[in-house]
């Protein structure tokens, strides 16, 4: 049976109840010796917003997600522009943020999701590609494909073609996957988030299996199922959490895709990673939320909603952005020591190192 893990084999999960239970004051960037540190107590951070460097004859092009092997090396997904197949779409640094190398130019036009997975002693990534691609891949962490799958026609959820299409499909019809979450049994679970707005269940093999979800109001339906992560919490019934991103929630479900609860209260969450007892949530509306346990907010990291909507396309003006506050988080990724790593939906590209005080 593999060892199961969220970005450098974190085994924790989530728990969650229908709404937020607390929230704290709202914490702002603060300068020490120069240094730029955000939140308080116990979740405070010293912030990189420079952590990763290109070399020069590579460009950053809008980046997406985020996630670290058992060696601390981050991997770095941007979507990357269909016109430059040549340009890799997956960066590697290691733990100092230095380039080691670069790989994956068959997502280019579509990269967005990455995972790592360790089965047997080999560590594995996980792929998802939208866009012109539309495509997910299974791959070895230097760049080799294992498998590679493009839409499941066997789920009877897709327009004829689909699985030879290399056009945006905007439809609840096409096949745009965004991200991973891994099963007990070996399998994983793949949300179509901007498609058919369902999650799919796939074998070791990348082989379908069955669906849940849909396009719909929630509870059980999804308007934008961006992100998901399986709850494997000691001392709770494993569980699925799903990011309805455009309804603000996240709705959870059984193993079997039964749905339970809804917890509301977020800006766009776009996915989820776990440590201990803490669940992170990258809000692509200027924010990465910690809960604990009792799913009570206890950091609100980098949070600049109100400039968000006083400055017009924040995004594409890097000249106007401020230390210590963050644009659009898109992913976002724990350390075994705790540290965080982000990555925003920025077109120049911008992957944050939060290192815990």
């Amino acid at each position: 049976m593999p060892t199961h893990s969220r970005r450098q084999f974190v085994s924790s999960a989530l728990a969650l109840t229908s709404t937020i239970a607390a929230a704290p004051a709202i914490a702002t960037a603060s300068r020490t010796n120069a240094e730029v540190l955000i939140g308080d107590g116990d979740y405070k951070y010293r912030v990189n917003h420079a952590f990763c460097q290109l070399p020069d004859k590579y460009t950053w092009q809008t980046t997406h997600n985020v996630a670290l092997d058992s060696a601390g090396n981050l991997y770095v997904i941007h979507e990357g522009r269909r016109d430059q197949k040549d340009h890799p779409s997956i960066f590697v640094f290691d733990p100092a943020g230095k380039f080691i190398r670069a790989f994956g130019s068959q997502f280019q036009g579509g990269g967005h999701g990455i995972e790592i997975r360790k089965e047997g002693n080999t560590e594995f990534l996980y792929v998802a590609a939208y866009q012109q691609v539309k495509a997910f891949a299974k791959m070895t962490l230097t760049g080799e494909t294992v498998w590679y799958r493009k839409a499941p026609m066997e789920s009877g959820l897709y327009a004829p073609g689909e699985s030879t299409s290399t056009e945006p499909s905007w439809n609840r019809q096409g096949f745009l996957p965004t991200n991973f979450a891994f099963t007990d049994d070996g399998g994983f679970l793949l949300a179509d988030g901007y498609g058919t707005f369902a999650i799919h269940r796939f074998d070791k093999e990348g082989n379908w299996q069955s669906s849940f979800g849909g396009a719909g109001d929630g509870k059980g339906t999804f308007n934008t199922a961006h992100g998901l992560w399986v709850d494997n919490r000691p001392g709770r019934e494993p569980s699925i959490v799903v990011t309805d991103r455009a309804h603000n929630t996240l709705q959870i479900f059984s193993m079997d895709g039964v749905y339970r609860e809804t917890l509301s209260g977020f800006g766009l969450p776009a996915n989820i990673d776990t440590l201990n007892n803490l669940m992170l949530v990258p809000e692509l509306k200027s924010c990465v939320t910690l809960l604990n346990e009792k799913n009570e907010v206890v950091a609100q990291l980098g949070r600049a909603v109100e400039r968000l909507d006083a400055v017009k396309d924040l995004r594409s003006k890097p000249d106007q952005w401020l230390d210590g506050q963050f644009v659009h988080p898109h992913d976002a990724c724990f350390a075994p020591n705790g540290d965080i790593f982000v990555a925003e939906w920025v077109a120049t590209g911008r992957i944050t190192h939060l290192q815990k005080v």
